[in-house]
C-alpha cells in the first residue's frame, strides 16, 4: 500500500510539473524566450517599435532577444539564424526585404517556431503564422483624402489645375505598394479629370519608389524633379510622400531648390520627431500616425496564445482597447492568405497634435515641439 501511495504521489508530482510547464518552452529557467528582428536603428520608428515590443514582453515575464540589422538583408538573415539557434519560442520579424527570408524561416518552421510577421508582410514562405500591422491601404487613403480636402477638390469643377508629385517607399517593403495605391486611388480621378497634374509624368510606383525609405534618396530625386520641371516658375502645389523619412528629404529639397514662394502641401507617415517639428513650423502639412505601442500590445497577445498552444482568431481582436480588425482575405504572401490583425491609423496636423499624440501619452512637449515620451 505504501508503495502504491508513493507511486501515486510521484505521478501527481509529474503531472503537476507538466501542467506548470504548459505554454513554456523550455529554457533552462523555464521562461519562454522571444526573438525580435527589427530592420534598422537609422529610422526613428523602428527604435520605437523595438523598444515597445521588448518592454511589453518583459512586463509579461518573458526573456527577449532584440536585434537590429542595419538595413542589411544578409545581417538580418544571420540575426534570425542566431535567434533560431538560441531556441526562441516565437519569432517577431519586421523584414528588411520581404522576399529574402524564405530559407531562414523554413528553418524556423522545421523547429516549430511560430513566426509573426510584424508591420511588413514576409513573402513566399509558409512559416508565417500571423501578420500584425496597420491598415496600410488606409494609410495612403488618408493621405490622398487630406490632399482632396486641403485643396477643396471637386470633380465637377475643372476650372483650376493643381500640380502634384509623388514620392513612394521601398520596393522591398510590401507595405509601400499599399501606401502608394491607397493615395493614388483617391487622387487618380482628379488626375484623369485634369484637376491634378503630375508635371514630371511620374505616376508609376516603380518611378516614384525610394529604396530603403532613404531621406537622402528622396531629397536627390525631388531636387532633380524641381530642376527639370519647376525651375521656370511652375508652381508645385502638392508633394505626396508615403512616409516621414521621404517627406523629410522632399521638404529639404523644396527648401533649398524650389523657385516658388507658395506653401507646398506635404504628406507623411509615422510621426517622426523631425517631421512633427516641421508640422509645427508649417513646413509639412500632415503625418499619418500609427500607434506602435498598440501594435506591440497586439503582437504580445498573439505570441502568448501561440506559446500556450492556442489559436488566435477573430475573438482576440475584440479584447483590445484600441481599434483592431481581424482580416483573413487581404494579405496573401504568395503561399496563401495570412491571418492578419490590422490597427487603424490617424491623421495628425498642427491642429490636433495635442489631442492625438500628447494627451494619449505617446509624446510630450519639449519646448515648442513634441518628442517621443519616455
Amino acid at each position: 500500500m505504501k508503495k502504491f501511495i508513493s507511486a501515486l504521489i510521484s505521478v501527481i508530482l509529474i503531472f503537476t510539473m507538466a501542467f506548470a510547464m504548459v505554454g513554456c518552452k523550455k529554457g533552462d529557467d523555464g521562461v519562454s524566450k522571444i526573438g525580435i528582428a527589427m530592420p534598422t536603428k537609422s529610422l526613428e520608428r523602428w527604435n520605437r517599435d523595438g523598444t515597445f515590443l521588448k518592454d511589453e514582453f518583459e512586463k509579461k515575464g518573458y526573456t527577449v532577444e532584440l536585434k537590429y540589422s542595419d538595413n542589411n538583408v544578409d545581417q538580418q538573415v544571420s540575426d534570425i539564424e542566431n535567434l533560431i539557434a538560441d531556441d526562441v519560442d516565437v519569432l517577431i520579424v519586421a523584414a528588411i526585404d520581404g522576399e529574402s527570408l524564405t530559407k531562414v524561416l523554413d528553418t524556423a518552421a522545421e523547429k516549430e517556431i511560430p513566426v509573426i510577421s510584424y508591420d511588413r508582410l514576409i513573402m513566399n514562405t509558409e512559416a508565417v503564422s500571423y501578420y500584425v500591422s496597420f491598415d496600410n491601404y488606409t494609410v495612403g487613403k488618408l493621405q490622398g483624402e487630406y490632399v482632396v480636402d486641403a485643396l477643396g477638390l471637386d470633380l465637377s469643377d475643372t476650372s483650376t489645375t493643381y500640380n502634384i508629385e509623388f514620392t513612394a517607399g521601398d520596393p522591398a517593403d510590401n507595405n509601400a505598394g499599399f501606401f502608394f495605391n491607397g493615395a493614388f486611388d483617391v487622387l487618380s480621378p482628379y488626375i484623369d479629370a485634369g484637376i491634378l497634374n503630375v508635371v514630371s509624368g511620374q505616376t508609376d510606383f516603380e518611378q516614384v519608389a525610394t529604396a530603403s525609405w532613404s531621406t537622402e534618396t528622396a531629397m536627390t530625386r525631388m531636387q532633380n524633379i524641381l530642376a527639370s520641371y519647376y525651375s521656370d516658375g511652375t508652381v508645385l502645389d502638392v508633394a505626396l510622400c508615403s512616409n516621414d523619412s521621404t517627406a523629410l528629404g522632399v521638404t529639404n529639397a523644396i527648401a533649398s531648390d524650389y523657385a516658388g514662394t507658395n506653401t507646398v502641401i506635404i504628406t507623411g507617415q509615422d510621426g517622426d520627431e523631425a517631421n512633427l517639428a516641421n508640422i509645427v513650423d508649417g513646413l509639412q502639412s500632415m503625418t499619418v500616425f500609427k500607434a506602435v505601442a498598440n501594435e506591440a500590445v497586439v503582437t504580445v497577445a498573439i505570441a502568448e496564445l501561440l506559446i500556450q498552444g492556442k489559436t488566435p482568431d477573430a475573438a482576440l481582436a475584440d479584447t483590445f482597447d484600441c481599434e483592431c480588425a481581424y482580416d483573413t482575405s487581404s494579405y496573401d504572401n504568395g503561399t496563401g492568405t495570412i491571418p492578419s490583425y490590422l490597427l487603424v491609423p490617424s491623421v495628425v496636423t498642427v491642429d490636433n497634435i495635442e489631442e492625438e499624440l500628447v494627451t494619449p501619452g505617446y509624446y510630450v512637449w519639449s519646448g515648442e515641439y513634441p518628442v517621443a515620451a519616455g
